[in-house]
């Protein structure tokens, strides 16, 4: 199962933010047992009797000294909760500072453009060959920096990996950008942390953090069309594909399908879920989101395909090929 928990940081961004949380976490709680055994004792000294009328109570005035004491215990109360306050702000600051300083020359860049509700994710370069889109699974060598240039083609979503950093809003229009380095191999559970529509909380992602040797192995893989069927259930699935409405929203390269509404699916075969991290990726899973993903998934924009059984097991077949 993918780790998501921001108390187990995974790279220097979360652990920096972690140490803050533990922090403010000690400190207030610290303050909170102190104002609650303050008011214990309040309590205990000044308790009226049960049913006592107000005119019973004598008219005890507190003596100069007593005022003395108890103005003592404010200011003092005061002047530790400014102390405490300044402190959170210096140590707030020092910890956003620390958290923009991760700039390096040697960095992959990964573009980011969230839909409702699921993630493109396209790897920057240079070289257009070089470029590979992929979906709702995210790819990172361990050690390395990356540059997230984050957008949105609709609503504000907001990008989140607990184990590896904070929150980064992709706002429509406006390209916002955040870095991320993991310490640690693993595969981490994104989520998209702004509301954004009806199925926000099935728009999650995974980012596999990995040695350098296994992500070129992968990026590799993902630079490849879609590798040929070889047999005759998958070659009957690829014209399924083709002469369905789905060549009208996906692509897969090496086919005539070159549509950009709905995820690359050149290598889905490859990833670990299905409908941004809402199912396991399995032939069962697969074959009730193509004939109606409407039924998991309510008010995501894939329509139902009516399919014949016999269509429909051929175009698994050839889905799950592509690896």
């Amino acid at each position: 199962m993918p780790s998501q928990s921001a108390l187990s940081p995974a790279g220097p961004q979360a652990g920096r933010i972690i140490s803050l949380w533990w922090m403010m976490f000690y400190v207030t709680g610290a303050v909170f047992l102190i104002v609650m055994a303050f008011l214990m004792a309040a309590l205990v000294r000044r308790r009226r009797p049960y049913g006592g009328a107000a005119a019973d109570v004598p008219d005890v005035r507190p003596e100069p000294s007593g005022e003395r004491r108890m103005s003592h215990v404010v200011l003092t109360g005061v002047a530790l909760t400014v102390v405490i306050l300044f402190v959170f702000l210096v140590r707030s600051y020092v910890t956003g500072r620390a958290l923009d300083s991760l700039h390096e020359q040697d960095h992959l860049t990964v573009k980011v453009v969230g839909h409702q509700w699921w993630w493109e994710v396209s790897y920057d370069n240079a070289t257009a060959a070089y470029t590979v889109t992929t979906a709702n699974e995210i790819h990172i060598p361990v050690g390395r920096p990356v540059l997230f240039k984050l957008s949105s083609t609709d609503v504000i979503h907001s990008f989140w990996v607990p184990n590896l950093h904070g929150k980064t809003d992709l706002v429509p229009g406006h390209e916002n950008v955040t870095w991320l380095k993991a310490d640690r191999e693993g595969v981490y559970r994104g989520q998209c942390a702004e509301f954004c529509g009806h199925q926000h909380a099935h728009m999650a992602f995974t980012v596999v953090v990995e040695p350098y040797e296994k992500f070129k192995a992968w990026y590799d893989a993902q630079l490849a069309a879609a590798q040929e069927p070889s047999t005759e259930s998958q070659k009957q699935g690829r014209q399924v594909f083709l002469s369905s409405p789905c060549v009208m929203c996906h692509t897969v390269r090496g086919t005539d399908a070159g549509s950009r509404v709905g995820p690359d699916l050149t290598h889905v075969a490859s990833r670990g879920t299905l409908a941004a991290g809402t199912l396991e990726n399995t032939r069962g899973h697969l074959a009730g989101w193509v004939v109606d993903s409407q039924q998991i998934k309510p008010g995501n924009r894939m329509p139902p395909n009516n399919l014949e059984p016999a269509d429909l097991q051929a175009l698994l077949d050839y889905l799950q090929s592509l690896k």
